[in-house]
């Protein structure tokens, strides 16, 4: 059907005008759409991006482009990877943002596969590739890469690779392939320039910027970021104070220098002189005030601010966050015209901080899609309150994992005492293609050591060789203490031999090995060997030398060494300070002075110092103090059977029947705790109880105990007859 058409003009014509005018319409109306997926996808609104995604009547390749870059930027793989893969039609764009997307997660391998797939590639694809393996430090397969080329003189290939090598140190490679390019630009020259700087190696940055023969604000940047990285705020004021023509990200650079340095007069006096603010540069000094805990300031500049973007409204919630507003914090996030992850995950780590899981799970369930650090959060926050079934059960409905989800999990076994756990997802990391980290390591180690699973810790170190984590702090600590706890002091004095600059920690676990295996001189020849070479020793070191001093019986030396603690040291005793000095007087047989000086106490005892006294009473026979000490021990522990049977124990001893006959009565009113007990057989941990029914082998294990015994009467040894009649 025509339309009126005014007089003069072919109705055809006007129909034809007015369609073109349509589909103009349309195509401005999906580009404002792509725009704001994008837009949105980059402030983390990953909610209003799939929702007008998901509205959207007409779709066109750079649509699907947009909300792949946007789920990738939020951590959504499967959500990417499945708008890629319902695409009809794809363009390079398509392929790289993907990959990109790959890349921003760290998933190289699924990254490489789809490279292998790409029908063209073009030059930021091999880029994206190189990229990804020399920031890795993969150099291998990044050069691999850089030599299948097909066009050798692509510039952005050259200079991934130069800034690979600078990211990871390589000075040297990164020079050499600087100055092979035939043609250089600008990238380049900054890509050589970041590689000095990142690695605070500011004397070679400065010497390769004053010969640069092209600089622009991005070179001057670097300097200044470099110099604030180094802590040299002086240096990089005087720079900064150099160029030519500073842009925003000049200023934000400096004034955070500033805030990080505690500075803040300084940071806002530059804020004040700054004429182009835009909102970066309010929300720098919104954090730099969060930084040093003046939240009110903040708020005060946030309510100010002429606009606000998800950024400034995380940073306003985290600030109350910090100094436990949570409530404030809250009424912040309600406020939120658009809520996005950042924020809603800032809460959450607020609620964690302060073990309040049920409003974390509140937050939690109003996010529709979690990136990986909202999940790693709940995980940690599930650690702390010991619900490890609700981390596991987090851990496991994860679409993407990290090095520290894997971390928090196995951390989170260690601390809460499931260390066959720990092991067991350790085993399972790898499988799932994630390498091991120092933190890694250390959490596993400790798992090992509380097992005294010996062989696994031995395996561990070697992969640490191999991983390269041997001259690593916390790595080095770990195996100090697993080799102590398993009864390797030989092994553990070697680590501690060869660990680079070794901190309080490092002698701390040490003298602590020492301690346990019975080395009490050693131990305090290592305090002395600590303060000669003007390392402080602090509460733990105490802690590990009274200890040592206590299982060795050195009586005199732990008192003189205790009130060194307080005197030479300004080190106020703790309850476990008191209960090594009390267990050190009991193995003496000075039980009264113990007694005194509990009774003294000015800080609340616990039931370690009450058990070493009363353990003490009955070796010597002492029932006035033993009651005492077995009154205030049921106080701590309750429900604890085997303290009534030590007090028993000592009555019957004593003679005392009717007392005996009485805390009879009161011990089956209790429930013992059964004790637990491992061993390591085959690279497994075994756990199993007393009278274990449960135990899957108990049957075999019956029968070769009985064997055993029966062997052992025939040899005239000690027979328990009620075991073999049994």
């Amino acid at each position: 059907m025509l339309l009126l058409a005014p007089s003069g003009i072919d109705p055809q014509i006007m129909n034809s005008r007015l369609k073109v005018i349509g589909q103009n319409g349309t195509q401005i109306c999906i580009y404002n759409q792509n725009l704001k997926i994008s837009q949105l996808g980059k402030s983390g609104r990953i909610e209003e991006a799939i929702k007008i995604f998901e509205q959207m009547t007409h779709r066109n390749t750079v649509t699907f482009n947009s909300m792949i870059s946007a789920y990738a930027k939020n951590g959504m793989l499967k959500n990417a990877r499945h708008t890629f893969d319902q695409m009809s039609s794809r363009n390079l764009v398509s392929w790289n943002s993907m990959i990109s997307g790959y890349l921003h997660n760290e998933k190289a391998d699924e990254a490489y596969q789809l490279f292998h797939e790409m029908p063209k590639r073009d030059s930021f694809s091999w880029a994206l590739m190189i990229t990804c393996y020399s920031r890795k430090g993969d150099f291998e397969r990044a050069k691999k890469l850089f030599d299948m080329l097909p066009d050798k003189q692509s510039t952005v290939c050259w200079n991934a690779l130069i800034a690979g090598y600078g990211k990871n140190g390589q000075f040297q490679h990164a020079k050499r392939l600087f100055d092979e390019m035939a043609i250089k630009d600008l990238v380049s020259w900054n890509s050589m320039l970041a590689g000095y700087t990142q690695n605070g190696k500011m004397d070679l940055a400065l010497k390769f910027f004053e010969g640069m023969v092209e600089r622009n604000v991005v070179s001057w940047n670097l300097m200044v970021d470099g110099y604030v990285g180094a802590v040299e705020i002086d240096s990089a004021w005087k720079f900064f104070q150099r160029i030519p023509n500073p842009n925003v990200v000049s200023w934000v650079i400096m004034l955070s220098g500033f805030a990080r340095n505690g500075k803040l007069i300084e940071a806002r006096e530059l804020f004040d002189r700054m004429t182009d603010r835009n909102v970066v540069a309010w929300n720098a000094i919104i954090a730099a005030y969060v930084q040093n805990f003046q939240i009110d300031e903040a708020i005060s500049l946030f309510i100010e601010m002429p606009k606000r973007n998800a950024v400034s409204w995380t940073t306003a919630i985290n600030g109350y966050v910090r100094v436990g507003k949570l409530k404030k914090a809250r009424e912040l996030l309600n406020k939120m015209p658009y809520k996005n992850i950042g924020a809603q995950t800032a809460m959450i780590s607020g609620y964690v901080q302060h073990r309040r899981m049920d409003k974390a799970e509140e937050i939690f369930c109003q996010i529709r899609t979690p990136d990986v650090v909202c999940w790693n959060t709940m995980i940690i926050g599930y650690n702390q309150v010991g619900e490890m079934d609700k981390a596991l059960k987090i851990f496991q409905e994860m679409g993407q994992r990290n090095i520290v989800s894997w971390n928090s999990l196995i951390s989170g076994f260690t601390q809460n005492g499931l260390y066959a756990d720990a092991l067991k997802s350790f085993l399972l990391m790898g499988q799932d293609g994630k390498k091991p980290d120092d933190s890694t390591f250390s959490c596993v180690l400790s798992a090992c050591a509380n097992l005294a699973a010996l062989h696994c810790g031995n395996q561990l170190h070697d992969l640490i060789l191999k991983s390269g984590y041997v001259n690593d702090l916390y790595v080095g600590n770990a195996l100090i203490t697993m080799y102590s706890k398993s009864g390797q002091v030989s092994s553990a004095e070697s680590v501690f031999q060869n660990v680079n600059g070794f901190d309080v920690v490092s002698w701390n676990s040490l003298i602590s090995g020492y301690a346990l295996n019975g080395y009490g001189k050693e131990a305090v020849s290592l305090l002395r060997d600590m303060e000669r070479k003007g390392v402080s020793p602090d509460q733990i070191t105490f802690v590990g030398v009274l200890s040592a001093c206590s299982h060795c019986g050195l009586i005199d030396e732990g008192l003189r060494l205790f009130k060194q603690m307080t005197e030479n040291y300004s080190i106020e005793p703790s309850v476990e300070h008191f209960a090594c000095i009390v267990d050190l007087l009991c193995r003496g047989g000075k039980i009264e002075e113990a007694f005194r000086i509990v009774k003294e106490m000015t800080i609340e005892t616990n039931a370690g110092i009450w058990g070493a006294l009363l353990n003490a009473c009955r070796l010597h026979k002492n029932i006035e103090i033993g009651n005492c000490a077995s009154e205030k021990l049921f106080e701590f522990e309750p429900h604890n059977a085997s303290n009534i049977v030590l007090l028993s124990n000592m009555n019957a001893e004593a003679e005392r029947w009717d007392e005996v006959e009485r805390l009879r009565i009161l011990r089956n009113e209790r429930e013992k705790q059964p004790g637990l007990s491992w061993i390591e057989l085959k690279n497994q941990v075994y756990a199993f109880r007393a009278e274990d029914l449960a135990q899957p082998t108990m049957a075999d294990i019956c029968y070769m105990l009985k064997s055993l015994a029966l062997q052992m009467g025939n040899m005239d040894c000690f027979l328990y007859k009620e075991f073999v009649n049994s």
